[in-house]
C-alpha cells in the first residue's frame, strides 16, 4: 500500500505498483520533473518512447510534469509490465499527495492493478493448456 513518509528536508510520498511479475515501489518529492528509474533516466531504461509515456501517464494526465521528482525501483517481469507498475506506482503516489488528483486518475483506470497473469503449467500438459496429441489407436 502506498504511504506518506516525512522527512525533516523533504516530503516524500511513496506508492507501490504491481503488473504481471513486475513491482515498482515509487516515490515522488517536490521538485522539477526528473523521473529516475533504477539510477538511470527514464529515457535510458525504457528505450522505447511508447514505455516512456506508459511510465508518465499519470504525471501528464494532472499536468504535474514539472512539480515532482520521481524515484522508482521497479524489478521482475518484462520491460512492458515494469512500465506499468511504474504507472500504478506513481498513480497511487499522486493521490497520496493530493487528493484532488483522485477523480481524474480513477476515471483514466491507473489506479486499478492489471489482474493479467501468466497462466502456470499444469502436470500432464505440455504447457498451461496445450495437451499432448490425442490417439484413438
Amino acid at each position: 500500500m502506498a504511504k506518506k513518509a516525512t522527512n525533516s528536508k523533504v516530503n516524500q510520498i511513496w506508492g507501490t505498483g504491481r503488473r504481471k511479475k513486475s513491482v515498482a515501489r515509487v516515490r515522488i518529492v517536490p521538485g522539477t520533473g526528473n523521473y529516475v528509474i533504477n539510477k538511470l533516466p527514464v529515457k535510458d531504461y525504457f528505450k522505447q518512447d511508447t514505455l516512456v509515456n506508459i511510465a508518465k501517464q499519470p504525471l501528464a494526465l494532472v499536468g504535474a510534469d514539472s512539480k515532482y521528482d520521481v524515484f522508482v525501483n521497479v524489478y521482475g517481469g518484462g520491460l512492458s509490465g515494469q512500465a506499468g507498475a511504474c504507472r500504478h506506482g506513481l498513480a497511487r503516489a499522486l493521490v497520496i499527495s493530493n487528493e484532488a488528483y483522485k477523480a481524474d486518475i480513477k476515471k483514466a483506470g491507473f489506479l486499478t492493478r492489471d489482474p493479467r497473469m501468466k497462466e502456470r503449467k499444469k502436470y500432464g500438459l505440455k504447457a498451461a493448456r496445450k495437451a499432448p496429441q490425442f490417439s484413438k489407436r
